[in-house]
């Protein structure tokens, strides 16, 4: 049979408009993105803390209705972890994922994840050793930090403050053994002990009775969450916070910990690559922004959720809001075209930030609220220790 021209013209017509209403509306279905992160146990803030900067990142940058995030709770549990994310993959077709708060879980999942399915991930906290050296990888992302950097940037500080001993404590497990070793590898003075306790520890009498009778210049403890707040308590009860600086990363002395432990942890120091009044004009929006949202001061796990979900939205951008294609996805990453809290910012070439490195002092400011404030910057434009092992 036979069309006439017109007919033909109108047949090709209807199926063109067929064709751009499917495209349309496959273009608006929102893109996927995972988040399997800590929201229970002692430690449950930190990924709440995550998750709250990271939905302020997409509010603000419009892209709220773009986005379908799923998030899950790993519990602290490294096989849970693990069937959470592998489910994302399998059942809901997520090929972006971020979350990752604790080294053991990001251990058990990301390599994984990157290696055996098509995914790009983008931790916004835990940077493990082995998976910023030889454990590398393109579509791999530490938009934080490697675990040794604020350990490093203390280590440093105690050298500069003529510190000659030195008590040091973490938890057993992959964060614990890098927070010390980054610490150890600026220190110039004598480590008096290195003690190892249990992940998710909350008596520590044995040690601070240990600790008080090696009478060390200082302390430096590496505790996230309940730990921290649990350790820096009974510390101050055993009438040791007058008597021992005690040193730390970012993470032992964020701001729900300070609330809890109170007075006692004011006058103590933190090494970090972020603090609320770092005067830039993104972290500047970010502090007001996050406040009037929540009513509560943003901490450091906050200000790394912000940052992801604002690099992952450069990169959507880019793509054309898809993550079909991941090597473009995971290059548009690589790029880190966004505004971050912290300023200047770049990856190297381990996929590790490249970033300045400060000393933070807690103290009480003029609403009486017990936070952090910027003492004097450590490093500049530092990479981790670990960058010549990755062959990328």
């Amino acid at each position: 049979m036979h069309r006439k021209p017109a007919a033909i013209a109108a047949a090709a017509a209807f199926a063109a408009a067929t064709a751009l209403s499917s495209t349309a509306a496959l273009a608006q279905e929102p893109v996927k993105i995972g988040m399997v992160t800590t929201l229970s146990t002692g430690a449950g803030y930190l990924g709440d803390h995550v998750r709250k900067g990271f939905e302020l990142a997409l509010e603000q940058s419009g892209a709220a209705d773009r986005v379908e995030l799923l998030v899950e709770d790993d519990g602290l549990d490294p096989a849970q972890a693990s069937q959470l994310t592998q489910r994302m993959v399998e059942r809901d077709g997520v090929k972006l994922m971020t979350g990752s708060i604790f080294s053991n879980v990001a251990m058990a999942t990301i390599p994984k994840l990157v290696r055996n399915n098509d995914v790009v991930y983008v931790s916004p906290n835990a940077g493990p050793a082995p998976l910023a050296g030889k454990g590398c990888h393109p579509k791999y992302f530490n938009v934080a930090w490697q675990n040794d950097n604020l350990a490093e940037v203390m280590g440093q500080y105690a050298t500069d403050q003529g510190y000659e001993r030195v008590y040091l404590l973490a938890p057993q497990y992959q964060a614990g053994k890098d927070s010390l070793a980054g610490f150890k590898r600026f220190f110039k003075g004598e480590v008096v002990d290195e003690v190892y306790t249990k992940l998710g520890q909350t008596d520590y009498a044995p040690e601070i009775a240990e600790l008080r009778d090696a009478a060390p210049d200082a302390v430096y403890f590496f505790y996230p969450g309940g730990m921290g707040i649990n350790f820096m308590k009974q510390f101050a009860q055993a009438g040791l916070a007058d008597k021992i600086p005690a040193l730390g990363p970012a993470f032992s002395f964020d701001d729900t910990l300070l609330d809890a432990v109170g007075d006692a942890a004011i006058g103590f120091y933190n090494g970090s690559q972020w603090s609320p009044d770092l005067d830039n004009e993104p972290n500047r929006k970010f502090v007001a922004a996050y406040i009037a949202k929540y009513d509560e001061y943003p901490t450091l796990y906050s200000s790394q959720g912000y940052d992801a979900g604002n690099l992952i939205v450069s990169a959507l951008t880019e793509t054309g809001w898809s993550t079909d294609d991941t090597d473009a996805l995971a290059a548009a990453i690589k790029k880190a075209e966004f505004d971050s809290v912290r300023g200047d910012f770049r990856f190297g070439n381990n996929n590790h930030p490249i970033q300045d490195l400060y000393v933070r002092e807690v103290y009480k400011d003029e609403t009486g609220n017990i936070t952090n404030r910027m003492v004097a910057e450590v490093f500049e434009d530092h990479q981790d220790a670990y960058a010549a092992e990755c062959e990328m």
